[in-house]
């Protein structure tokens, strides 16, 4: 018992290890619970985790403009030719179409902004950084491998069509010439 306490250093407190000391440092404050749309009191244009995910936030925004602008194209060529009073009153037609897109627009923000959405958004883009992306030179090397390739099987199978078109041509198969 007495070389014990010597050994510890003869005091009552327990032994520390480097492993407490490092739980203690990475010990953080705890985390406030978000206040966002899907929260109750939250406002309607807050964002959901504002900075995490931009770039796939921005495609997922950029993609469906293209699709609401496109459909707003169409709508605004078909339209009139459905509507006698649409194809008499264009601007009509245009507050309509710009009613639709405003709408769509605020849809697919809600929907963009929703916490599962939202962070599935993030985790693709936390996903997307970790990509090893090919470099310039590898990318002009796999190409000129994958063109140079596809011209040889494209040769070959060509030779060996023509081939077999003389030896069913000569065995009577085919009864006009291969060429």
């Amino acid at each position: 018992m007495a070389e014990d306490d010597a050994r510890d250093g003869g005091d009552d407190e327990p032994q520390r290890n480097d492993r407490d000391e490092r739980d203690e440092r990475d010990e953080k404050e705890p985390v406030v619970p978000y206040r966002g749309p899907a929260a109750p009191g939250g406002a309607f244009f807050t964002i959901y985790k504002p900075g995490q995910g931009y770039w796939t936030r921005m495609g997922t925004a950029g993609a469906a403009g293209i699709i609401l602008f496109a459909t707003a194209i169409w709508l605004y060529q078909n339209l009139p030719v459905w509507s006698d009073y649409l194809r008499e009153h264009r601007s009509v037609l245009i507050g309509v179409l710009a009613a639709m897109i405003a709408g769509a627009a605020t849809l697919v923000y809600w929907i963009m902004n929703k916490p599962g959405n939202a962070d599935f958004l993030i985790a693709t883009d936390s996903e997307m950084k970790k990509v090893n992306w090919t470099t310039r030179a590898e990318l002009i090397g796999s190409t000129k491998v994958v063109i140079f390739f596809t011209i040889a099987v494209t040769l070959l199978l060509f030779i060996v069509d023509v081939l077999f078109g003389y030896l069913f041509h000569f065995l009577g198969v085919l009864k006009s010439r291969p060429f």
